[in-house]
């Protein structure tokens, strides 16, 4: 696979050109690099300041617990009480001690611009972009209703303090959560400002706030009138993306700065067309555009699907170069991204298999997929006619398919590659079809695997089988005697690493390259 070097300008769901061209840094990557300076001044204070906000921090979470307790005693789930005058006052207290917490915490300055919505006006209230657990403040600062996890209520603590804020909750374990959730949302934003605001962060996932990553349609259903929040982080070490480090980190590099700032910035009200209440995708898309303009950063039609990919849990880690994201992104805006997932690739596989390594031209792909030709596909087609001579090998994209679509299933993946290139008469692959197999796994355009297909042929006979390749089922149980398509050596393969041991970046070279963490 190759990014080719005439890439078109990305258009947006509603088929509009962007407003800027996507980035190119990946929205998902966030390493800093320390000054010995910076290291000296961090270690100081996890012996000084560091302890002692902690301290301050945790009292005052304590502290707000029996405000919380005694607010959410007897109160309904379903219906809203009369803003009594004991209840006003604790709303009041709660959001003073979670103000004090956050000044412990070393947000001494809380910039808040533009004018904050009632209600009535605008039900939901969508923030960008999402980037750190710090993207709590403005909820406590407005005490407004959020999405969360129904586990979280069951927490010791912190599941009194969310209930206060009168949630939205999603359950793991009920199928038909998500469309209760959105119903609820619904219910909630029709109800005339009698409920409380829904803050609601529409990426669905953390960014490093170089870009606005895709939103997901859920606060846009409801097709109401939406307050968009554009939240900023001028200290850059607070600006550091949940997923990459653990709460305890983030806490940790905060916490020891002298002081940190945190601006809020309400944007004026957002009324949808009828065009728009009927299209909650182009709704968000133009909410997005709106809050993008207001930040000053571009737009890309990355998801939090992307980021899932990027962070899966197997045995094919994505190096720096690869190209399954924007093969990802493409598949997702063509819609090729198929619901039976396990059966659409056997098809797939097995009218790949009766093909025989034949080349196929755009036509011929659009016909395998049987879809009509269009500039979408031919980006797709671009990326795997490596050598611009208008043809493709159709396995390359089903393993690439499902890569995208099993990313935590990498031995599924590979016995599909296997079976599509095995001989007839042995089930064996040769060394040259190897490399196919994993540079179009990996994403890449050159891949070395000599010394790893030498290992596993030892006797030189020039094919390996998928079970002397050691990715049976029974290879991932530590019994393995010789070498093998494990996951350290399917990471080896690779000639580029990781930025961080967990999420590629595809930074390219002259705009800065990679910062690494020390």
């Amino acid at each position: 696979m190759r990014l080719p070097s005439n890439r078109q300008c990305a258009t947006e769901g509603d088929g509009k050109k962007m407003d800027q061209a996507p980035p190119f840094r990946n929205p998902f990557v966030h390493v800093l690099k320390f000054t010995p300076l910076e290291k000296a001044k961090i270690a100081l204070m996890t012996v000084t300041l560091f302890p002692v906000r902690l301290l301050i921090a945790a009292f005052m979470m304590l502290l707000a617990w029996p405000f919380a307790f005694l607010a959410t005693v007897g109160r309904s789930e379903t219906s809203v009480e009369p803003q009594c005058l004991w209840r006003r006052l604790v709303d009041i207290t709660l959001k003073i001690i979670m103000r004090v917490m956050w000044f412990a915490g070393g947000f001494h300055w809380v910039t808040v611009k533009g004018r904050r919505a009632m209600p009535a006006e605008a039900p939901i209230l969508t923030l960008a972009p999402h980037s750190s657990y710090f993207d709590a403040i403005p909820v406590t600062m407005t005490m407004a209703s959020i999405v969360m996890k129904a586990e979280s209520k069951d927490i010791p603590l912190w599941g009194t303090l969310i209930k206060f804020i009168r949630p939205v909750f999603v359950s793991r374990s009920d199928q038909d959560s998500r469309k209760k959730t959105v119903e609820e949302i619904k219910r909630r934003a029709h109800s005339g400002g009698e409920w409380p605001q829904i803050m609601i962060f529409p990426e669905g996932t953390c960014t490093n706030r170089s870009c606005l990553i895709t939103f997901k349609p859920g606060a846009f259903i409801p097709a109401v009138p939406v307050q968009p929040v554009v939240i900023r982080y001028p200290n850059k070490l607070v600006r550091l993306p949940n997923i990459f480090f653990t709460l305890f980190e983030i806490l940790w590099l905060t916490l020891c700065q002298l002081h940190n700032e945190f601006v809020i910035e309400f944007l004026p009200i957002y009324t949808p067309s009828e065009e728009e209440k009927n299209n909650p995708a182009l709704f968000a898309i133009n909410v997005r555009r709106v809050m993008a303009k207001a930040l000053g950063v571009p737009i890309t039609d990355y998801s939090f699907e992307d980021c899932q990919l990027a962070m899966a849990d197997g045995q094919l880690r994505l190096p720096v170069d690869t190209c399954l994201l924007e093969f990802a992104k493409l598949v997702r805006r063509l819609g090729l991204k198929p619901c039976n997932t396990e059966k659409v690739l056997q098809d797939y596989g097995n009218k790949a298999r009766k093909l025989e390594g034949q080349k196929l031209d755009l036509d011929d792909f659009a016909q395998f997929l049987d879809v009509p030709v269009s500039e979408m596909l031919r980006d797709i087609f671009a990326l795997f006619d490596e050598h611009e001579d208008n043809c493709m090998d159709i396995r390359e994209y089903v393993i690439a398919l499902s890569v995208i679509c099993r990313p935590a299933k990498a031995l599924e993946t590979m016995k599909l590659a296997f079976k599509m290139f095995e001989a007839e008469e042995d089930g064996a692959i040769t060394e040259m079809e190897l490399a196919v197999i994993l540079k179009t796994a990996l994403g890449v355009t050159h891949l070395s695997v000599s010394r790893l297909f030498t290992a596993i042929d030892p006797e030189d006979t020039g094919k390996i089988t998928f079970e002397n390749a050691g990715l049976h089922s029974g290879s991932s149980h530590g019994h393995q005697t010789k070498p093998s398509l494990s996951s350290q050596s399917l990471r080896g393969t690779a000639t580029t690493k990781t930025a961080n041991g967990i999420c590629p970046d595809f930074s390219p070279k002259d705009l800065g390259g990679v910062k690494k963490l020390n």
